[in-house]
């Protein structure tokens, strides 16, 4: 209701408000900041004013500040902080401050024929000769205004909080660019405990994660089980300073990775003072409570500085029971023949896997004897459009509701940068950021499915003489076997470490320097219970007491024990736990000088030069008992993989004015690797263009080339297993049950491995758009994009091997025409080497064991679109200070080619398998007044395919709010309410596939918390 009125009561006064009084005047706030250094002085004023304020480091260095106490406005107060200190400042008409070095005696520049208009000043705003000049992510070179060739988009700390955000990752999700599907929580998986971000639909990979412009580690964990990626979510807010993302191709600035675009986390500096957060929330409808305590501080002395942030964040373990609606009786998409039918909990199939086959009824009273886990159910089937009855079997409704929805988490964090001045133009510095997690999450309960082989894994089908028949038995562990449902839980431990120490400092009164070494460190590891295969052998199946002339092995299933349920001394007596161990490093040097190089008629010529060395690796190690030709534990594969590469580099940029009004930007990078693989160097490159015909109006364009070097463990791996189930194509067609292949789908085993061959990705993007300063306090932005990836790296599926291999065999594809290629031809040689088969009895056609796959540069991407936004900022004397906040990102066009025998698809963006969101909105508005504030903040997702495949789901909007109140000088409270109208996910009435929506979209549900400030004095 707050915030409801305070959004009417902005839109109210934005009506009658004079565009001077709403820029200059603004409201009066109370301040009382003691004598500090400058620097810290000017951001906590920027923090309580809710400003966007640019403070060069190199002008407010050895710089104090007076006490400030009492009633004033922004102007104002900073006025009175920057008096005597030969700084002054610069709004512009969005509202950004940029301090300035006071005008002296202006240099003299040549005037242009015709000068371009100039906005008036604000009355009270002074108009310096030189800007200071500051960096931001995208160019090395530091420059006097916000906006450049290529569209930035900041995240401040102060905003963070505004729009309800708990950790770094959530404000990073909301991103209007970040509008790719990626593995989530519900989508468990091989990423285990980490946050991807994955940016124009372009894989997460493709991203470059920055820690203060250096390189963080690669998540020694692969995405996927495939490739290398970056965790967003180990990065402490307390610390955050600020976030700056350029959506784009940057590899001409930052090397290999920055395709899609680059996220620079900048932490905090010149903090003065103490002040402590706390928070603590839960979800309306249960469960998910959270404690976040926070501990910022700074101290500064004549010279020298340090800067901390401590973080303690706990998270509780949200499971699927402690939500109603994640019911598998929930399903929109029921046939009526059949009704919902549960989970299989306990069964047997007589004659085969195939889902066609009848079922051994249980004996009675068997499923009662799990006390409500299982229920008897009699299973059907539709089958030509009839319906089949399979059998009585023991079903279950509550494995499904076992899976986590929500991580339980606890989680340490520090940050620690300091700074000594050696001289007025020598600075050293140093940085530690520290992160601990440990974590809980359940995937599901292990299920036994057939007798185990070493090496091999599990056969889903025997020939047991009891029945004399091949049987296929499956049975469901539950938490009455195990002895509650967190001994099947899975436990993470992961520390994260950046180290990184400096020299700075200028020479000939227009040149900076830095020298950096910095070394960020990822270690991971992974613990699970799970069965080992010998022993389930033992247990249920017993010894194998022969073969059947047909290959099938003969055992004798154990009923008692099967019938019944299993002590949890018997589970622990049959299992083992499972250890994943990982880590990854970089080490880098790098030496950056910036400064001007000469001067134009129009201007200076700015330059920044680079050279940087660095080493790069990992080491994957799972549990020996689960490595591909081992494969000792029951269901269970794994992945190791490990490997080092070094890299030298060397870059040069120029930022060179034109005219008065246009400035043109020009950088080459040229990369050097020294690894095992086909890449050697890699040289990119791009060039922008600021056109400027007035003061309020930037028109902009850019072109950047990009590369991407084989990922590491695409590179190292060396295998990596699954078990799945497949449907065997080459069968299929020769028996004449194509396209549908009922029956014809049975468990099989996957391998993947690494390949040295590899080459680099490459790519080009460019942009065009404008910037333009509407009246006082309002800015819009829009842009077009586009970029392009060439020989992306992508793994041949299972399903594609298959398919080709059948083709191959066959000279058919599954729906029946001719496949394209001949038998004989190189790709036929290259994909039947990939399946390795084995004598089914007396059937024509042998039984798939196993299918390989590797990485192949074959891959071709084109995404494009448009990206719009408006910032609009009043101030009033008698309503308070607004913000209001509008971006928006809409995909026109997306484009891919999977393999390079396939034709390219120029309508992937519609494609019905295309998750990935066409459209996103993110919008805020915030008030303050005095000693209240508040905030409202909107994310919309665009619409989805369909799971049936035709049409699509509905758009998802979701709000936050919140309202704070500062109750004394130094003490303030704020309340949230994330997900304010408890919005869970679009409805889909052809999702029949459980949870029957998909894992973009959260269950978790309205979100309430409490956090209250405290500043020392």
């Amino acid at each position: 209701m707050t915030v409801a009125l305070s959004v009417a009561l902005g839109l109210s006064a934005c009506i009658g408000a004079h565009a001077a009084q709403a820029q200059t005047q603004g409201a009066a706030h109370d301040y009382a900041l003691p004598a500090q250094p400058l620097g810290a002085a000017l951001n906590q004023l920027a923090a309580s004013g809710d400003a966007q304020m640019l403070v060069p480091p190199e002008l407010v260095r050895n710089r104090a500040a007076p006490a400030l106490s009492g009633r004033y406005t922004l102007t104002q107060a900073l006025e009175r902080l920057l008096a005597g200190s030969g700084l002054s400042y610069r709004v512009t008409r969005s509202g950004v401050i940029t301090i300035v070095a006071a005008p002296a005696t202006p240099r003299p520049r040549q005037t242009p024929t015709a000068p371009p208009p100039k906005a008036k000043a604000a009355a009270a705003e002074p108009d310096p000769t030189d800007l200071a000049t500051v960096q931001v992510t995208g160019s090395r070179i530091k420059r006097a205004e916000i906006e450049g060739p290529s569209p930035i988009t900041v995240i401040s700390a102060e905003q963070l909080e505004r729009e309800g955000h708990a950790t770094v990752f959530e404000a990073l999700d909301t991103l209007v660019m970040a509008n790719g599907a990626v593995e989530t929580e519900l989508s468990g998986g091989f990423s285990a405990n980490a946050h991807p971000l994955n940016l124009r639909g372009l894989g997460p990979g493709r991203s470059l994660l920055l820690i203060d412009g250096r390189r963080a580690a690669d998540y020694p964990f692969p995405y996927e089980g495939r490739s290398n990626f970056q965790n967003f979510g180990n990065i402490p807010s307390g610390a955050v300073d600020r976030i700056e993302i350029l959506a784009g191709g940057a590899s001409a600035i930052y090397g290999a990775d920055a395709v899609s675009g680059v996220v620079n986390v900048v932490l905090k500096r010149d903090y003065q003072g103490d002040e402590i957060k706390l928070r603590t929330g839960t979800s309306s409808m249960g469960g998910r409570d959270r404690f976040d305590l926070q501990w910022t501080g700074g101290r500064t002395g004549e010279n020298w500085g340090v800067t901390y942030a401590f973080q303690y964040y706990n998270q509780e373990l949200l499971y699927g029971f402690q939500r109603d609606d994640w019911d598998l009786r929930k399903n929109p998409v029921v046939d009526p023949r059949l009704g919902v039918q549960p989970d299989a909990g306990l069964r047997i199939r007589r004659g085969s896997t195939s889902s066609s086959s009848p079922l051994i009824a249980p004996p009675a009273g068997t499923c009662e004897r799990w006390g409500g886990e299982f229920v008897r159910h009699t299973y059907k089937r539709i089958s030509s459009n009839n319906v089949q009855t399979l059998g009585d079997g023991c079903g279950t409704w509550n494995d499904a509701r076992y899976q986590h929805l929500s991580k339980g988490k606890d989680e340490l964090a520090g940050y620690v940068f300091g700074t000594w001045d050696f001289s007025d133009g020598l600075q050293g510095w140093a940085s530690v950021q520290a992160w601990r997690s440990k974590v809980e999450s359940l995937g599901g309960f292990e299920s036994i499915t057939g007798p185990h082989t070493d090496g091999v894994g599990r056969r889903g089908d025997f020939y047991d003489p009891q029945f004399n028949s091949v049987i296929a038995p499956n049975r469901l562990l539950t938490p009455v076997d195990l002895g509650g449902v967190e001994q099947m839980n899975q436990h993470y431990y992961e520390r994260s470490l950046d180290v990184a120490v400096g020299l700075r400092g200028s020479f000939a009164q227009r040149w900076d320097w830095d020298l950096t070494l910095s070394r960020a460190d990822y270690y991971f590891e992974r613990t699970r219970r799970r069965m080992v295969g010998n022993l389930v052998n033992d247990y249920f199946f017993g010894p194998q007491l022969g073969t059947r002339p047909n290959g099938v092995p003969i055992h004798r299933l154990n009923l008692d024990r099967w019938y019944r349920p299993m002590t949890p001394e018997e589970y622990a007596s049959i299992s083992t736990l499972a250890r994943y161990e990982a880590e990854s490093w970089v080490n880098t040097a790098s030496f950056v000088v910036t400064g001007e190089l000469f001067d134009l008629p129009a201007g200076p010529v700015g330059v920044a030069g680079v050279v940087e060395a660095s080493s790069q690796g990992y080491d994957l190690s799972s549990d020996p008992r689960v490595q591909p030709g081992v494969v000792q534990l029951y269901n269970l594969t794994g992945t190791n993989g490990g490997g080092e590469r070094d890299r030298y580099a060397a870059g040069i940029e120029f930022s060179v004015p034109i005219t008065q009004t246009i400035k043109a930007s020009l950088a080459g990078r040229f990369d050097k690797y020294d690894d095992i693989t086909a890449v050697d160097d890699a040289r990119t490159w791009n060039v922008g263009l600021e056109w400027r015909p007035t003061e309020s109006l930037l028109i902009r364009g850019a072109y950047a080339t990009s590369f991407k070097a084989p990922d590491l463990h695409w590179v190292f791996s060396e295998g990596s297993g699954s078990f799945g189930s497949n449907t065997d194509v080459w069968r299929c067609i020769a028996a004449g049950a194509n396209p549908g292949c009922s029956g014809y789908s049975y468990n099989m085993f996957s391998l993947s491995e690494g390949d040295p061959n590899l080459e680099e990705e490459t790519g080009k993007s460019w942009s065009a758009g404008v910037v333009w300063d509407v009246a006082d306090g309002v800015s819009i932005t829009a842009d077009y994009w586009n970029i392009e990836l060439n020989g992306a790296i992508e793994r041949l599926s299972v399903g594609s091997i298959l398919a080709g291999e059948a083709g191959c065999r066959t000279g058919k594809m599954l729906n029946g025409q001719p496949f394209q290629f001949a038998p004989g031809s190189g790709y036929c040689q290259a994909v039947t080497a990939l399946v390795t088969r084995r004598p089914e009895g007396n059937e024509a056609i042998d039984r798939v064991v196993e299918v390989r796959s590797a990485p192949i540069n074959q891959s071709y991407r084109r995404v494009a679109g448009i990206d719009a936004g408006i910032n609009w900022r009043l101030k009033t004397d008698r309503f308070g200070d607004y913000r209001f906040d509008l971006n928006w990102s809409h995909t026109l066009k997306s484009e891919q080619q999977v393999f390079a025998t396939d034709g390219v698809d120029r309508d992937w963006r519609d494609d019905p398998t295309n998750l990935d969101f066409r459209s996103r909105v993110r919008a805020g508005a915030s008030w303050r007044r005095g000693d209240w504030s508040s905030s409202l903040f909107m994310t919309r997702y665009g619409s989805l395919p369909k799971f049936g495949g035709v049409g699509r789901t509905g758009v998802h909007f979701i709000w936050n709010a919140n309202i704070g109140k500062q109750i004394t000088e130094q003490a303030a409270l704020k309340f949230y309410v994330n997900n304010l109208f408890n919005n869970l996910h679009p409805d889909d009435e052809t999702n029949n596939s459980f949870p029957y929506f998909y894992d973009a979209y959260s269950p978790i549900g309205r979100e309430l918390a409490l956090q209250f400030e405290y500043q020392f004095k």
